[in-house]
């Protein structure tokens, strides 16, 4: 009976031994290297190809590799950082044909759930708030690790006549395509 005892307290401490260095060694990714992620996007004006992005933004994100369908992401862009174009179109893009910024100073993405498509990939399910109108979105990432970081590179297709993007003369499609693909680089550092 004593060699049972001991024989079950000695599994006991195995079990608990291996339960707590898992969990020791699980690495999680949070904080945002603002300085090496960037938000572009791509779309036709007037026939030509017209590239920019978001200089600001800022966001909490949890990610685990070991699990990542509990990953959790929101993230806020600073619209005034629009660049794309001259000087003329910034400004044109922050008045209230396009983002209104002084209204809507921020677009907000928020992730509700995350699905696992394949090795280091997934597809991030959330909604995307702009000029005040939250619609959902459905992004498609792959992530690979890189020292102390992990790196995302994401996509989704933005109709931007979704969100009241381009009034007036603007909301013709064949001046400026309603449909922007859009890209995200993220870099998170090792909590």
């Amino acid at each position: 009976m004593r060699n049972n005892v001991s024989f079950f307290r000695k599994g006991l401490v195995a079990i608990l031994a291996m339960t707590l260095s898992a969990s020791l060694y699980a690495v999680e990714y949070s904080s945002i290297d603002v300085a090496k992620s960037k938000i572009t996007f791509t779309t036709k004006l007037m026939g030509s190809k017209l590239a920019g992005g978001f200089g600001k933004f800022s966001g909490k994100v949890s990610f685990n590799p070991d699990e990542p369908e509990k990953a959790k992401a929101s993230l806020m862009i600073d619209i005034a950082s629009f660049n794309a174009g001259g000087e003329e179109l910034q400004e044109e893009a922050k008045g209230k044909d396009w983002f209104s910024t002084k209204l809507y100073p921020n677009a907000i993405f928020t992730s509700d759930a995350v699905k696992v498509t394949g090795p280091n990939s997934l597809e991030i399910h959330g909604s995307l708030a702009i000029k005040g109108k939250s619609l959902p979105v459905v992004i498609a990432a792959k992530y690979q690790t890189q020292g102390k970081q992990i790196i995302f590179d994401a996509s989704f297709q933005l109709l931007r006549l979704d969100y009241g993007l381009g009034a007036g003369n603007w909301a013709d499609t064949s001046a400026i395509s309603n449909e922007v693909p859009v890209k995200v680089n993220l870099v998170l550092n090792q909590k």
